[in-house]
């Protein structure tokens, strides 16, 4: 991953206005003692567990941008409650790119239900951010793009608008923007840890593979990231 200080000014000053708004939301919101995930709870009844929140996924129509929240099993990962899938549906992705050729048996989305995952962030019990990771495709059921195509999207995932909650929206929006390093550097890895497994289990399909479900992974800071971009700008 490249160094936050060798990054362009442009893309530094970027990251410092997501960060600003990351902590933004971070403070009108513990004004009433909420946090990130507890807005995209409330009203949906009981929480269970693998059910998407807020029901339906939160998606921008002008933009393509979608979201959800959920969690697995209690304990299966460390330290985690939940985390937020992070999508750009076709409608908003640049022109000439497409899903990877497949030829296996599972059903990909097509055309304008086509998909592509941009990241995932771990929340952990108190709805603050601890880590980002890939997943394989049978994880959240997308077309599968390279990865130069899910980077050329990063800039292009935006929720504007209010509903179900302005602090939420805005957060996950700038979540995409102040780790981009990061993302870029896991879906790099993502598609390594495809073309690994491929070579070793050459039979099986690897995208269906329920064997390999995180392909890579970071733990991660707000405050350090910030801290940082912040050192590079001087």
């Amino acid at each position: 991953m490249k160094k936050i200080k060798e990054l362009p000014a442009d893309s530094l000053k970027t990251m410092l206005a997501a960060g600003e708004d990351i902590v933004e939301c971070y403070r009108v919101l513990a004004k009433t003692g909420d946090n990130v995930v507890g807005e995209l709870l409330r009203n949906q009844g009981t929480f269970y567990e693998w059910n998407h929140y807020p029901k339906g996924d939160i998606y921008d129509h002008a933009t393509h941008s979608q979201y959800f929240y959920h969690a697995h099993v209690k304990g299966q990962r460390k330290g985690e409650h939940g985390h937020f899938h992070c999508f750009l549906r076709a409608k908003g992705m640049p022109a000439g790119i497409a899903p990877i050729a497949y030829d296996g048996e599972a059903e990909w989305p097509q055309g304008d239900d086509a998909l592509g995952h941009l990241i995932s962030i771990s929340m952990d019990p108190k709805g603050f951010p601890i880590g980002l990771l890939s997943v394989n495709r049978w994880v959240t059921g997308e077309s599968w793009y390279v990865a130069d195509d899910i980077i050329a999207m990063l800039d292009l995932f935006d929720i504007d608008h209010a509903s179900p909650s302005w602090p939420a929206n805005r957060w996950v929006t700038a979540m995409v923007r102040l780790f981009q390093p990061q993302i870029i550097d896991l879906v790099r890895k993502r598609d390594v840890a495809i073309a690994d497994w491929q070579r070793k289990y050459p039979d099986r399909d690897v995208y269906e593979d329920r064997d390999l479900e995180i392909t890579s992974t970071v733990a991660i800071s707000v405050e350090k990231q910030i801290a940082g971009v912040r050192a590079a700008l001087i």
